[in-house]
């Protein structure tokens, strides 16, 4: 499918913003993925996937969120489980990205409008060097999820044979660094996700690991390898994503550790409570029974799934970097402080005002989307709540409702799926015109607030 414009074709095409590019694109490819899963041998033994399934199924997979009406493993065939793959790997990525690299490979001159519609799509800080980004992109998605797969190869290879286990080892790899969700293991225990391997070090460790490698986002990984060790030289937002990132693994685990598991030997403990802080942010695996666990940490959880990863990873929600800039505004307003500032840099107003938008959008759609879901099917409001975060987050996990609703309520996660994955600005510049710039300003005026 072609989603960059040439330069001619541009000439024609003024109207389509960089926006609507993204937002047509994963469109394409999602409708794309619908009618390829809905093909009869992509299917175990059955006629084939009806559109609903289809579109829920190609839209879980290529917003990389993990949420499945139909268990991966036993329902599609080796076929289908390829489609959803490859729509894992060209979400976690990103559907420009892939259309970039394709073109690079083919020899095509890439010009301005294409390189500016790849730094929207990955929210790089600037157009030069977009497409050596591009190539890092590349190589380093291939040397970890090649390097994830050899790791758990030998413990899948031992569980379901060589040709099998390899199989598995990639698709688990893939699916867990592109922050999916997405499992085979209902081959043993339908909708069982990783929970077999609760006390597998090598699968925890190693899917935890993946997880968080692509979590922190490409341009954090670009500019670590650039400055190494050097903290001094880091980009301001490296330091936010890396603190927010320890601290928002540390703390839930701690809160799992005391409150879900204190009953379980200390091995166990230690591999459930990391594991369940670290998946909930995007991942969309479990090793243990989340309608288990206490309210408070499905609250928790719930929150941490709105959160997500970093900007310009594989990984979805607001975005950690998003909660820190509100939280530390408000700091700033409780000190009186005139500025919002991380290690020495002040974040710009605009930073400020974008933030704060995201952060409101993704409450209201959340908790909108939640009560939609409890108001159609009557289902309870925790579990309502918790799958609209999940679709929303683009996480995957689930309390076990998402078979079970109704075609409205699917209808209302492929959206949440979608907003998600291309993001709820981004689809709002796509419907509106261009930034404007007036050439005067309203007057001010004092509003009372608080």
């Amino acid at each position: 499918m072609k989603i960059l414009l040439s330069e001619e074709e541009y000439r024609g095409h003024r109207h389509m913003s960089t926006a609507q590019v993204i937002i047509l694109g994963f469109l394409g490819v999602i409708l794309l993925g619908t009618l390829l899963l809905m093909l009869p041998f992509a299917t175990q033994g059955k006629p084939g996937a009806s559109f609903l399934d289809a579109l829920f199924t190609s839209t879980s997979a290529l917003c990389v969120t993990g949420l499945i009406v139909h268990d991966t493993a036993t329902y599609w065939s080796t076929f289908g489980q390829s489609i959803i793959l490859l729509l894992i790997q060209i979400g976690g990525m990103g559907v420009v990205t892939v259309a970039l690299a394709l073109f690079l490979l083919s020899g095509k001159r890439i010009n301005l409008r294409e390189r500016q519609t790849m730094q929207a799509s990955i929210s790089a800080p600037k157009v030069g060097g977009i497409l050596r980004f591009t190539l890092f992109i590349l190589k380093s998605t291939a040397i970890m999820e090649t390097l994830g797969a050899l790791y758990m190869a030998p413990v899948f290879i031992h569980d379901f044979g060589f040709g099998k286990g390899l199989f598995y080892a990639f698709f688990h790899s893939i699916s867990a660094f592109c922050n999916a969700g997405f499992d085979l293991m209902g081959t043993k225990v339908p909708g069982s996700s990783l929970c077999l391997y609760e006390g597998n070090v090598v699968i925890n460790i190693c899917i935890v690991g993946l997880i968080v490698l692509g979590g922190i986002g490409f341009l954090t990984w670009d500019d670590l390898c650039e400055h190494r060790l050097h903290a001094h030289r880091w980009q301001m937002q490296t330091k936010v994503i890396l603190t927010t990132t320890l601290i928002l693994i540390v703390a839930p685990a701690l809160l799992f550790f005391f409150r879900d598991f204190a009953g379980e030997p200390l091995k166990l403990r230690l591999l459930k409570s990391l594991f369940q802080s670290v998946t909930t942010r995007t991942a969309g695996f479990n090793t243990v029974d989340l309608g288990s666990m206490s309210q408070v940490s499905q609250l928790v959880m719930i929150l941490l799934m709105l959160i997500g990863g970093s900007p310009g990873s594989t990984a979805g929600g607001m975005k950690n970097t998003t909660l820190a800039v509100v939280l530390f505004t408000s700091i700033s307003v409780f000190r009186r402080h005139e500025y919002t500032h991380f290690y020495g840099r002040r974040v710009s107003s605009e930073t400020l005002r974008t933030a704060g938008t995201i952060f409101f959008m993704y409450i209201s759609l959340s908790l909108t989307g939640g009560l939609l879901l409890a108001a159609i099917d009557g289902v309870e409001l925790m579990p309502a709540l918790f799958e609209a975060a999940s679709a929303l987050g683009t996480v995957g996990l689930s309390l076990g409702i998402t078979a079970k609703l109704s075609v409205i309520s699917k209808l209302i996660l492929i959206f949440l799926m979608y907003i998600g994955r291309v993001g709820g600005l981004t689809l709002i510049f796509a419907t509106l015109m261009e930034k404007s710039s007036p050439g005067a300003k309203f007057p001010e005026e004092r509003l009372t607030v608080g």
